[in-house]
């Protein structure tokens, strides 16, 4: 081990390799959905952490604005960037301007989604066709825009936010729960392929966490949970810091949900 892997890894002469985590200061972050709840939790954890936030948003302009002057209030860079990324093309043009403008994206974060909870049978196929691009191909579209880069670069942490549904089934509906699932493949598969690249690939899966979709949902209830009560987003977002921080965990999918699901 040479001088730069010594310091690298923190070790001296003579001494065994130790971890140390990997420092996000002004590596580029990209959180998809970010204005609020556990994608805003997220984005300014990572900040706080050092990271250069890209804040996506697709209509919550004024509260991207919020995040961005939250994070800058901080002594952190944030810039707000709007996109639909249940489109291609949009979720292309994001990752290119929040190259552009910020840096190459090193840790995605892909946590726009939908929440509508839908009596089974009226789950039909135009809906079940919504759930599914806004849920799972939005992470697809967004993770095979920055890939490239990651790989230029041979350094990536992308991160995934799924659900207990994907586990469960949840009280959403098969629509979402499958959505939720489709991420736990998208994860497994990167890991897999991108490994020796030093491009990491993982899920999140929270349950009930407090925010306006859970508040707003009334199956919903704390009494779900072992632990009697509904997450914070901050618990969710200092596991999305983990794993952007850790390059030695992958393909797995990370349960912050009170106990509720065990595997």
């Amino acid at each position: 081990m040479g001088p730069r892997e010594r310091r690298r890894w923190g070790v001296r002469r003579g001494e065994a390799p130790r971890l140390i985590m990997d420092d996000l200061t002004n590596r580029v972050a990209l959180v998809t959905g970010a204005s609020r709840g556990i994608g805003r939790a997220i984005a300014t954890s990572l900040a706080a952490a050092g990271a250069k936030i890209a804040v996506n948003y697709h209509t919550a302009s004024a509260q991207a604005d919020e995040v961005v002057a939250e994070i800058t209030a901080a002594g952190g860079t944030a810039l707000a960037f709007q996109a639909d990324v249940s489109g291609a093309n949009a979720a292309a043009t994001l990752v290119r301007e929040t190259e552009a403008r910020l840096g190459p994206i090193e840790i995605l974060v892909n946590n726009a989604g939908v929440i509508a909870r839908r009596p089974v049978d009226e789950v039909g196929p135009d809906y079940w066709d919504e759930t599914i691009r806004i849920n799972l191909s939005s992470a697809f579209y967004v993770t095979h825009a920055a890939l490239p880069g990651m790989r230029v670069r041979r350094w990536g942490r992308i991160i995934f936010l799924s659900s207990i549904a994907a586990q469960t089934g949840g009280v959403i509906g098969p629509h979402y729960a499958a959505s939720k699932a489709g991420l736990h493949g998208l994860a497994h598969s990167y890991a897999s392929l991108f490994a020796k690249e030093g491009i990491t690939a993982n899920a999140i899966a929270p349950a009930l966490i407090d925010t306006d979709m859970v508040r707003g949902n009334p199956a919903a209830k704390p009494d779900l949970i072992p632990v009697k009560r509904f997450g914070m987003p901050d618990e969710v977002a200092a596991v999305a810091v983990l794993l952007a921080s850790n390059g030695y965990i992958s393909g797995q999918t990370i349960a912050v949900n009170g106990g509720w699901y065990m595997t």
